[in-house]
């Protein structure tokens, strides 16, 4: 008995002294993280940092630096957007595109008799792989010929492709896409450019191609390898000029579309056209009728795939994309601003201090939305803590030094493919957030934000050397 009652203290003895080398550890390592801070020169009125990590079931706070300040947190709104998403659409969860024909509309002989119907579900990730399977799809049912035209029905969101939340001015870059219910290939056009014989034009090419867009080549070839390609859409027209050598690799540049139900209608005509089905009429708008027959039906990727478009590549079309959808679970057609209303609503289920947000645009292209470091804090520790959850969002981040905006990042250090979260970026603003682990199994979560005037590469390089003191 007595044998057994020393092995008991002794092993409270050992917890206790583990549990006190771990806390001095931590002492140490907020010590250490304040000290390189001083070194920067940054000024603290400028940032807002939290970091904390779990001490037995107590969370320990790391670094608190004016973490209940608000400021703008660019990108790394995204965070918001997916929890909400989440909290909405289980893994797992699809969206439909369809083809389809009015019920009054007989097939005969191969030959559809009226127009064809395409029907966006709002999917963000529908690209030329589901167009391709839609149209096979077509073609087995044997359909060889379109009497009327294609009518885009995509009712599901409302006709606003540039909400007013996001910046004022519109570019025409492919970060500025605009949202559509029914939309194709992230609403943008890979523009790609080759070397041809010196002094001729350039070889220029729009993928995909369709008769929606129009081309404009004043691009010259020029002897060596220099290149200067300079690429601008002004509506359906896309002028590209410049110069490039013959020795120089095919220049690549992306643009965005604007209108994005002709968009996806005139693809899908040109898919059909490739598989010799005729479409006799035009590329419209419209509705769906009320009695209708589905000819052929693509299902998105799952929801985590989305989020990790998303977040990986911090793309702006696909979160507002998703924040309509939140919108249409209740009412459709679905508008941006209902979309956001559910946001804040889920930030208030989260017991997330009111006074420690203002969120207007769920991507973060905006200097409206307002968010402390503890605010973004107490999100990413409410998925952490949310195991249904929580692997499909963790997946959906950058990995340091691996891929998405941290590719990069971090490379080559002791935190390669040891953090993984969100970036964020505005002139002046850099902002970074999620978790960082270390091979003693424990895990920091963190929230970075600054507003200021410092080069925000420096700015990035001083956040990412924060990280390897975690990880260290």
């Amino acid at each position: 008995m007595l044998k057994n009652w020393i092995s008991f203290f002794i092993l409270l003895s050992t917890a206790a002294a583990q549990a006190e080398k771990s806390s001095h550890g931590l002492e140490s390592l907020t010590e250490k993280v304040k000290k390189y801070l001083k070194t920067t020169g940054v000024a603290e009125k400028d940032l807002s940092l939290y970091i904390t990590t779990f001490e037995g079931d107590h969370a320990q706070v790391i670094l608190d630096t004016n973490a209940q300040k608000k400021m703008i947190p660019a990108s790394v709104t995204k965070v918001v957007t997916a929890a909400a998403v989440l909290d909405a659409f289980p893994p797992g969860h699809k969206f439909k595109t369809q083809l389809l024909r009015h019920a009054d509309n007989k097939i005969e002989n191969g030959v559809l008799k009226g127009s064809l119907y395409l029907k966006g579900g709002g999917d963000p990730s529908f690209v030329s792989e589901n167009m391709w399977f839609l149209v096979n799809h077509l073609l087995r049912s044997g359909i060889k010929k379109i009497e009327g035209g294609i009518i885009v029905d995509d009712s599901l969101f409302d006709s606003v492709r540039f909400d007013g939340s996001r910046q004022e001015n519109r570019v025409d870059r492919a970060y500025d896409a605009p949202v559509g219910a029914m939309s194709f290939n992230w609403n943008s056009v890979n523009i790609y450019v080759r070397p041809a014989q010196t002094g001729s034009a350039a070889n220029v090419f729009l993928d995909p191609e369709n008769k929606y867009l129009k081309l404009n080549n004043t691009t010259k070839t020029i002897a060596g390898d220099d290149q200067k390609i300079v690429a601008d859409r002004k509506g359906p027209t896309i002028s590209v000029s410049g110069r490039i050598g013959t020795a120089s690799k095919e220049a690549v540049i992306f643009k965005s579309i604007t209108e994005p139900d002709l968009w996806s209608g005139e693809n899908l005509k040109s898919f059909l056209q490739q598989r010799s089905i005729e479409v006799q009429g035009d590329v419209k708008s419209g509705v769906v009728p009320t009695r209708y027959e589905v000819l052929a039906e693509s299902e998105s990727k799952a929801i985590e795939g989305i989020l990790a478009d998303m977040n990986k590549f911090s793309n702006n079309y696909v979160a507002e994309m998703l924040t309509k959808n939140l919108a249409a679970l209740e009412k459709t057609p679905g508008t941006l601003s209902a979309g956001i209303k559910k946001i804040n609503n889920h930030m208030v289920e989260l017991k997330i201090p009111a006074e420690q947000y203002e969120i207007y645009n769920p991507s973060g292209l905006t200097r409206e939305n307002k968010m402390s470091s503890f605010a973004l804090w107490k999100v990413l520790e409410s998925l952490k803590n949310n195991f249904r959850v929580y692997p499909e969002f963790l997946t959906s981040l950058p990995i340091s030094g691996i891929d998405g905006t941290l590719k990069k990042r971090m490379k080559n250090t002791s935190a390669e493919r040891w953090v993984r979260a969100k970036t964020g970026f505005l002139t002046g603003v850099v902002s970074l957030a999620g978790y960082a682990g270390r091979s003693d199994g424990r895990v920091f979560t963190f929230s970075f934000i600054y507003n200021g005037a410092v080069d925000e590469a420096r700015i990035r390089n001083i956040f990412d050397k924060i990280l390897i003191h975690l990880v260290d």
